[in-house]
């Protein structure tokens, strides 16, 4: 069975902005949104919907999720308990992709898609169902949903407006934050930049 592929960008282009995104959450107190830990990055919308990007060494990861409305594909437990048709997200795929799969039902979360990066390009199991993903819309699809979302959760504390080419830095930085970037977007009272920065970071290893 052929994979199909997935237009999404590298993981090296993800980084810069799920850690500038992971700096906002963090300095707000919200830290568990968005964060990066050894192998795996973590992102999650606060309303059930998540996705995490698992890194395997020699170029290769593998993005698994779920949008709990939109996610149409019901993976081995999850066909069983809501009673749907199974769609194989490891059709066609390599071994080295069922592991995080399996972490994340491991989390106790459903999977409704899996998508694998060779080092080269990303692919996914052939199937025509609605997987979740483009309405899960995460921060690390696109740079313009960064933006909207780093601003988004600015603006709805700072008491000034957020600068495109502030925020356009601090997504450049590509995990590697000073106090200094982050204030230019984030310089709002009680926030904890230090937490911020460290939270960038640690997409860095």
């Amino acid at each position: 069975m052929t994979l199909v592929p997935v237009d999404l960008p590298s993981p090296t282009t993800m980084r810069g902005r799920w850690a500038a995104f992971a700096a906002i959450l963090a300095a707000r107190g919200w830290g568990s949104g968005a964060f990066a830990e050894p192998g795996r990055w973590h992102y999650d919308d606060g309303g059930g919907n998540w996705a995490d990007l698992h890194l395997l060494g020699d170029g290769r990861a593998v993005l698994v999720g779920n949008d709990h409305e939109y996610s149409n594909t019901y993976f081995r437990e999850a066909a069983t308990y809501f009673q749907e048709e199974e769609t194989d997200l490891l059709a066609g795929a390599p071994d080295w992709w069922e592991p995080p799969i399996v972490d994340g039902m491991a989390r106790e979360m459903w999977v409704g898609f899996a998508y694998g990066f060779d080092g080269t390009g990303w692919a996914r199991a052939p199937y025509e169902l609605d997987d979740g993903f483009a309405s899960l819309s995460p921060v690390f699809a696109t740079a313009e949903r960064c933006r909207e979302l780093i601003v988004e959760f600015v603006e709805n504390e700072a008491p000034h407006p957020v600068r495109p080419d502030a925020v356009d830095a601090l997504v450049a930085a590509d995990g590697a934050l000073t106090p200094e970037l982050l204030r230019a977007v984030a310089d709002v009272p009680g926030w904890d930049l230090d937490a911020g920065v460290a939270a960038a970071r640690a997409f860095r290893g």
